[in-house]
This record gives structure tokens, sequence and C-alpha cells, in this order.
């Protein structure tokens, strides 16, 4: 849904964006750049999800992996670790502070505030590229939950399903990751020879 305020065509050097997006985050103003752009995006999604009938934490990885790969199709972007581009540019933004609830115990009832959320991406703290390879599996599982033939009392636990399934995708992708810096180091060859030398001396 949030994709419908955004052109997904990543050599665009600019995103398409509909009024009601700048007048949500950029407070009657225009955004000077993609990145702020982009910021509004995730702020404005945070508060699409927050209604929904599931985990909070599990709208947050939605949330995330959508702002990860909007980051990842801009390549000025220069941070790397997700983390640093929240703590630099979204934990810092006053549209970020005015429309996201500070804690649970706040008097807006909301389900999503800024310590799950900051909890959440610190437990991501990874590059932002591994997270955003997996984006456009977890969009083909939520157009097929979305699609008319899931429309059935079941939607809520098919929803608890799709989004740890794209998570998974994640951590798996950074262990193969660092499988094959492993390998490219030559630990693995290490090891072979060193059980080479204790065989011989047998």
């Amino acid at each position: 849904m949030i994709d419908k305020f955004f052109d997904d065509d990543p050599k665009n050097s600019g995103e398409q964006i509909y009024e009601s997006l700048l007048n949500f985050c950029c407070l009657g103003k225009n955004c000077n750049s993609d990145e702020e752009m982009i910021i509004s995006g995730f702020i404005l999604l945070l508060n699409m999800v927050n209604d929904e009938t599931i985990d909070n934490d599990k709208l947050v990885e939605y949330a995330i992996l959508w702002l990860s790969y909007k980051l990842n199709q801009k390549k000025q972007n220069r941070t790397t670790k997700l983390y640093n581009f929240y703590t630099e540019n979204i934990e810092t933004n006053n549209c970020y502070k005015e429309n996201i609830a500070a804690d649970s115990d706040s008097d807006s009832n909301s389900k999503i505030n800024k310590n799950v959320i900051c909890k959440k991406i610190k437990s991501m703290d990874i590059d932002i590229k591994d997270i955003s390879n997996f984006y456009d599996a977890f969009k083909s599982l939520c157009n097929i939950y979305i699609s008319p033939l899931v429309a059935c009392p079941r939607s809520s636990i098919t929803k608890n399903i799709i989004i740890p399934i794209a998570i998974i995708f994640v951590a798996a992708s950074i262990l193969l990751g660092v499988s094959y810096k492993y390998s490219l180091f030559g630990f693995r060859k290490r090891s072979q020879k060193q059980h080479l030398r204790e065989m011989l001396k047998k």
C-alpha cells in the first residue's frame, strides 16, 4: 500500500509522491531530498499499520524492510548501517517525534512506539543492502495476502506468518554471507592444513 506513494524504478533520481504524503510528514513544506521523502514514507507507514491486529514488533519489521529497500535504491545514501541511519536521520526528525509515540505508557494508546522501533532496528543492525535484498520476496508474499481469495477469518494468521518469513530470509542471508567471508579469508583452508599436519604427525 505504501508503494502507491512512490515510484519503484531504481533508475529514477527522484520520488513521485502524492500530496497527502507531503502534507503528512513534510509539515506543509516540500521535502528537499529523496532521503527526506523516504523518512516521511517510513513514518507514514508506521502510522498506517498501527491499527493492524498483529504484534507491534512484526509491524515494525515490515516498515524496516520497506525503509531499507528504498534507501538501497538511492545510491547517494552513504550510510550502510541501518542503526546509524536511524540515529542520524530519523530519531532526530521533528515529524518522527510528533507522530510516533514515545513509549507504550503514552496517552496515545499506540501499539507502535519509539522504544519498539529502536530495539527492533538495533537487533537488525546490518547492512541496508542485506535487508533490502528480500523486500521483493516479502512484497510478493504481501500481494498474495491482500488478494481477494485470501479475504477470510484466517487473514490475521496469514499476516503473522508472512512477516517472520521475510525476517528469516534476511537472517539466512547474513549467515551465508559470514560463511562466505570466512572462506575468502582462508579459515577453512587453514583448518584443513592443521588437520593434515596432525594426521602426518601420527
